[in-house]
């Protein structure tokens, strides 16, 4: 526990019992293997009735929390800014504790010989925490979108996803975003990108494949494009087309699933609501659908989210495969293990 006495803190009767029902709730959620931010930690607040869902209040808590970690009367660790990071190299103090390390982290990439492959994609860099430690336990690579995905991003992934669609496999991305008017709409523009993205891509693939057919057939028909080909020679053209759509068919397919936030999950649950914005420019279709409350994904409890994603993952996945490769991965393992331990006679042969 890291709760250190850095300030005095003179705090009232209020303040002070707030502060013990923040260290109830976080000690809670850290024996369950979490840790929170400080808006979810307001969250747990609203939901309790232990505080209305205000701006004000939010700003409240979060001048009452600073204080009490100031103060000693808060563990640091509870709360963190998952947004703020320090990244640094690896470093090694003897060449088999490197070997030993790689015992531990080696794994088999077991989707590889999954039917489906499975990304989770999250629209707030806050939450990448919560779905960390899930992901991670079923190998599932991970994505905080930051809102609207970049083009960047979108294509750099639909070139990462194609190649596992062009080896035949499915591919789904569970996405998890705020129900308001623009959490809504993330969902349909990931869908879209991805798709206008890998259908160009994957059409242009599947042409490619029978180039050398086609070059033939263009000479055979004195045309140089399809188009001429479809004028001229519409047997042929037929025959390029139904190569080009089987292949085409042979590929993977591509599955955006909005897991959370979603109105079932809302009537469930009952997270505090808060206004929609009305200048969003998707506000008026989304207040005709759903009304003028909106929800944040982050007051939805991290077990409720967690269990989301794995049931979700639990659907796309060959446990009998996956068992297959996890016995693989420990043989794996045990054999660098072994050669960690018996470095010195590894230097040693290689030396004489």
């Amino acid at each position: 526990m890291a709760r250190i006495k850095y300030q005095d803190k003179k705090l009232s009767a209020d303040k002070l019992a707030v502060i013990r029902q923040a260290n109830v709730i976080c000690a809670d959620y850290q024996d369950q293997g979490y840790d929170l931010t400080l808006r979810q930690l307001y969250y747990q607040f609203v939901a309790r009735d232990l505080i209305p869902n205000r701006q004000s209040e939010y700003k409240r808590l979060g001048a009452i929390i600073n204080d009490a970690r100031l103060g000693g009367l808060l563990d640091w660790d509870y709360i963190v800014d998952r947004t703020r990071n320090v990244r640094s190299m690896a470093t090694w103090g003897d060449p088999s504790d490197i070997i030993s390390a790689s015992a531990r982290q080696f794994r088999i990439d077991k989707w590889e010989h999954q039917p489906t492959r499975v990304e989770v994609w999250i629209e707030k860099d806050a939450l990448v925490g919560v779905i960390e430690g899930v992901c991670n336990a079923n190998q599932v690579s991970f994505f905080s979108c930051r809102g609207y995905t970049s083009q960047s991003e979108v294509w750099g992934a639909a070139q990462r996803l194609g190649e596992y669609l062009k080896a035949g496999q499915d591919v789904i991305i569970l996405h998890l975003g705020d129900h308001d008017p623009s959490g809504i709409d993330m969902t349909r523009d990931i869908r879209d990108r991805l798709e206008m993205f890998l259908d160009k891509d994957l059409s242009l693939l599947a042409v490619e494949e029978h180039r050398e057919w086609l070059e033939a057939a263009f000479e055979r028909t004195d045309t140089s494009t399809a188009k001429e080909m479809k004028e001229k020679d519409p047997a042929t053209y037929r025959e390029f087309t139904d190569k080009v759509n089987a292949t085409y068919g042979s590929y993977g397919s591509l599955t955006v699933d909005r897991i959370a936030l979603n109105m079932a999950q809302i009537d469930q649950y009952d997270p505090p609501p808060n206004p929609a914005k009305i200048t969003d420019s998707r506000a008026t279709s989304y207040i005709a659908t759903y009304g003028t409350d909106s929800w944040e994904l982050d007051a939805l409890e991290p077990t409720v989210l967690g269990a989301l994603i794995q049931d979700s993952i639990d659907e796309a996945k060959d446990p009998d495969r996956w068992d297959e490769d996890e016995e693989a991965e420990r043989r794996h393992r045990e054999h660098l293990s072994r050669v960690s331990a018996r470095w010195t006679e590894v230097i040693e042969q290689f030396a004489s």
